[in-house]
């Protein structure tokens, strides 16, 4: 039987280049994307694309049944910020979508489910630098402790049920195709949008926060890696740390000041700082390194020539 991929959260900052590049992969018509509207006129006109609702199981499991899924990718969540404005909203939809397809996979209705998590499952008391896998845990946000119960739920089917669920804590991603989801690392996207078009930036975070982020080419790479690892290489089933870079706002604007010297930028922390500091500053990663052979291919340098010459193509 060939994969047959259902993307639940095809139109969010993660899931529209997932989308493209598991259809490369597996071919257009084998990746079934969906959201909750028409929200990405790319996403829903190049390959076969579903409105659904991730909190209704009935359209979920319809859709499984339908296309003969196999594997489940559940993109769809409220971020940290946006988390903070909403948390009863945030909570049902973190939780409640991903116990549809966990249920689903216990009824042996699908294989294989890849479900994010976030270095925000750590909080103010983890130690902030070079943050093991197995560490204290004590999300202080809601998207947090929404994610870190999430890893428990995926781990505990995985014990008692043996669903095959696959999991990674993304840092802060960054990326060139778009615009910033409600994060509090979104900075380090909407920085270089700012530089571009007006050659300064206020930042919400204060100059001197280093958070682990990764350019977008690299999680996709590391989600569609894990995936395709061989059963058995798969050795944490609550979620693998994963890490390509720290650094500070100071740090990225020297690096753009470099393409674009007469960038500035100036500091405005609001409550997004507050989210920012219980996060840890660096990642030990070791774990999928070694399980499933993650590597990293961009830093902040090779990620900053990257960033300015697509966003520069694309607003020509």
């Amino acid at each position: 039987m060939s994969t047959k991929i259902l993307i639940i959260g095809a139109c969010g900052q993660i899931g529209t280049e997932l989308t493209h590049s598991l259809r490369e992969i597996h071919g257009t018509e084998n990746v079934i994307a969906s959201d909750i509207r028409k929200l990405n006129i790319d996403v829903v006109n190049s390959g076969p694309f579903e409105v659904i609702n991730a909190l209704d199981f009935n359209q979920i499991e319809h859709l499984v049944e339908v296309h003969q899924i196999t594997d489940v990718y559940l993109m769809a969540a409220l971020l940290s910020a946006t988390a903070e404005k909403n948390p009863a909203f945030a909570w049902d939809l973190n939780m409640n979508s991903l116990f549809h397809v966990l249920n689903l996979a216990k009824a042996g209705k699908i294989k294989k489910i890849f479900w994010p998590s976030s270095i925000a499952v750590f909080g103010p008391t983890t130690p902030k630098e070079n943050t093991q896998q197995y560490t204290i845990m004590e999300p202080s946000t809601v998207y947090g402790i929404s994610k870190q119960a999430g890893e428990r739920w995926c781990e505990y089917y995985h014990n008692i049920f043996g669903v095959d669920v696959r999991s990674i804590r993304y840092p802060g991603l960054i990326s060139w195709s778009s615009p910033p989801g409600g994060g509090t690392t979104d900075y380090a996207v909407d920085i270089y949008h700012k530089a571009l078009a007006d050659q300064s930036y206020e930042c919400f975070l204060s100059s001197e926060t280093k958070m682990p982020m990764m350019y977008m080419d690299d999680a996709i790479a590391a989600t569609i890696k894990i995936m395709q690892a061989p059963a058995e290489q798969i050795k944490i089933h609550s979620s693998y740390n994963l890490a390509a870079m720290s650094f500070t706002p100071t740090e990225i604007a020297a690096e753009i000041k470099k393409h674009i010297p007469e960038f500035e930028i100036t500091y405005k922390p609001d409550f997004r700082q507050k989210i920012a500091d219980s996060w840890p500053a660096s990642i030990d990663d070791s774990n999928a390194r070694a399980d499933w052979g993650w590597k990293h291919k961009f830093d902040l340098e090779s990620m900053t020539i990257d960033m300015l010459k697509n966003l520069t193509t694309i607003n020509e």
